[in-house]
C-alpha cells in the first residue's frame, strides 16, 4: 500500500518522497483514513511506530482544505507534548511534511525565551506544538488564544500524566471549542489514562499498535548481574567495544547521569548528559553532538529521552533498570528504529532483580544472562587507578573503615564550661 492509496494529497506524498518514505507503517495505514474523515481517535502506540506522521499528515490536509485565515495570537491545530525534545521533534516533522502545503508551525516550551514565544504567536500560526506549562503561561498573559482550534492532539498522554500535567491538560481543554477533532495517543492504556481519554474524546475510533514484541525480536538483549559499585567499571569496559557506533545510556536520576559523565571522562571517554536540569541550549547541543557522531555516548534519564529520535543507535545500556517495566520497552526501542536491529545491555544489582522479573513478564521473554568479563576484578582496579590519576579520588565513594563508636548524647543539663564554671 502507498501513501496516495490512503487518500493523501499530492503535496503531502511529495513531501514524504523527499524524506524517503514510500510505504506507511501499520499505525499510519490504520489512522490516516479515519483522521481524514474528521473523526476522533484513540491511538495506543509507543515511540518509533511512526505515529507522528500518522496524525500530522491528515491534519495538514484537513487544515489545507478548509483554508481559514489565522487571527493574531490564534492557532488552528494544537499538539500537546510532555517534553521539550518531543515537542521539537513533532514540530520538525510538521514542517517537513507541510513544506509544500504552506503550513506555519511554531513551538512553545519552557527553557526558551518567552518573549520569542510571544513574537512567534503574534501573527497567529496554523500548527502550534507546546508543552502544557509554557502554553498556560502564554494564555494567561494574553499572548495565545485557543478559540479557533480545529484539531487537538495529545501525544504521550501517559507521560504527561506521570509528569503531573493532568490538571493543566483539563484546564487547556476547557478553553477549546466544543466542535473540534481530538486525537489522543498513549504508549500504555491503564484505567486512569482511559478515563482521561473518555473526557476528551467523542465517539472515538481506536487504533492499537503494540510493537513491544517486534521491538524485542529486533534487539538482542543481555543482562549482567553485578554490584552497584561495579557498574561504572562495567560501563567503561562495555563502551570499549569497537562495535558500538552510538550508545544511549539510561540512568534513573539526573544526578546519576551527571556522575556517569564525570566518571567516564576520568577514563578518557567523552559523553554528554541530557536531563531536566540542563538548559535548552545544553540539551540541544548534547543531542546535536550525539546525532552528528561527535560524541558517541549520551547519558539520559527516561523523561528527557522522550522524543529523542536518533538513527544509528547501535546500543542501549541500562546502567540502572527502570522501576516501571514499560520504560524498559521504551528504552530498548531506541536502538531498533525503522526496522533496524540493535543491542540492549542491562546492569542488574541485587536490589533491581524484582524490576528485571517485571520486565521479563511484560515482554514475555527471558533476557540472556551475560557474565562479568574475564579478569573483571583486575580490569576494574586498573580503571579506578586511571580515573584517580586523572581526576582524584571520587568523593562520593564511601570508604568502609572501622569507626569509633559515637559518644552518647547528653540527656541532662549542659555541663559548665570555662574557668567560672558558667555555661553562658
Amino acid at each position: 500500500m502507498s501513501f496516495s492509496n490512503l487518500g493523501l494529497a499530492e503535496p503531502l506524498v511529495r513531501a514524504l518522497e523527499a524524506k524517503g518514505y514510500t510505504e506507511p507503517t501499520p499505525i499510519q495505514a490504520q489512522s490516516i483514513p479515519i483522521l481524514l474523515e474528521g473523526g476522533d481517535l484513540l491511538g495506543i502506540a509507543q515511540t518509533g511506530t511512526g505515529k507522528t506522521a500518522a496524525f500530522v499528515l491528515p491534519s495538514i490536509q484537513r487544515l489545507t482544505e478548509t483554508q481559514k485565515r489565522v487571527l493574531p495570537t490564534h492557532c488552528r491545530m494544537l499538539v500537546l507534548a510532555p517534553t521539550r525534545e518531543l515537542a521539537s521533534q513533532i514540530a520538525d516533522s510538521a514542517r517537513a511534511y507541510g513544506q509544500f502545503s504552506k503550513m506555519s508551525v511554531t513551538t512553545v516550551f519552557g527553557g526558551t525565551s518567552i518573549n520569542k514565544n510571544r513574537q512567534d504567536l503574534s501573527r497567529g500560526v496554523d500548527i502550534l506544538v507546546a508543552t502544557p506549562g509554557r502554553l498556560i503561561d502564554l494564555i494567561e498573559q494574553g499572548f495565545c488564544n485557543l478559540s479557533m482550534i480545529e484539531i487537538l492532539v495529545l501525544d504521550e498522554a501517559d507521560q504527561m500524566m506521570d509528569l503531573g500535567f493532568i490538571h493543566a491538560l483539563k484546564k487547556i481543554v476547557r478553553m477549546l471549542p466544543k466542535k473540534r477533532q481530538t486525537l489522543f495517543f498513549s504508549a500504555t492504556m491503564p484505567t486512569a489514562i482511559r478515563d482521561l481519554a473518555s473526557q476528551f474524546l467523542l465517539d472515538p475510533k481506536t487504533v492499537s499498535v503494540k510493537p513491544a514484541a517486534t521491538t524485542a525480536e529486533r534487539v538482542d538483549q543481555y543482562v549482567t548481574f553485578c554490584n552497584q559499585s561495579e557498574k561504572q567499571a562495567l560501563l567503561t569496559i562495555t563502551l570499549g567495544d569497537p562495535a558500538i557506533d552510538r550508545a544511549l545510556v539510561f540512568t534513573r536520576t539526573k544526578h546519576g547521569a551527571d556522575r556517569v559523565v564525570k566518571l567516564l571522562a576520568g577514563n578518557g571517554i567523552a559523553s554528554n548528559a541530557i536531563h531536566g536540569n540542563k538548559s535548552q541550549g545544553q540539551r540541544e547541543r548534547a543531542l546535536g553532538e550525539f546525532k552528528q557522531g561527535k560524541v558517541k555516548v549520551l547519558i539520559a534519564t527516561d523523561i528527557a529521552a522522550r522524543g529523542i529520535d536518533v538513527s544509528g543507535v547501535s546500543h542501549v545500556i541500562n546502567f540502572e533498570l527502570p522501576n516501571v517495566a514499560e520504560q524498559y520497552v521504551h528504552r530498548i526501542g531506541r536502538t531498533a528504529r525503522a526496522g533496524a536491529s540493535g543491542i540492549a545491555v542491562a546492569f542488574c544489582a541485587d536490589d533491581e532483580k524484582a524490576y528485571l522479573r517485571d520486565i521479563e513478564r511484560i515482554t514475555r521473554q527471558k533476557v540472556t544472562v551475560r557474565p562479568l568479563p574475564d579478569d573483571f576484578v583486575n580490569l576494574s582496579n586498573q580503571i579506578k587507578q586511571t580515573r584517580v590519576k586523572t581526576m582524584g579520588a571520587d568523593p562520593e565513594v564511601r570508604i568502609d573503615r572501622p569507626r569509633d563508636p559515637a559518644r552518647p548524647r547528653a540527656t541532662h543539663a549542659p555541663r559548665a564550661t570555662g574557668t567560672t564554671g558558667r555555661n553562658w
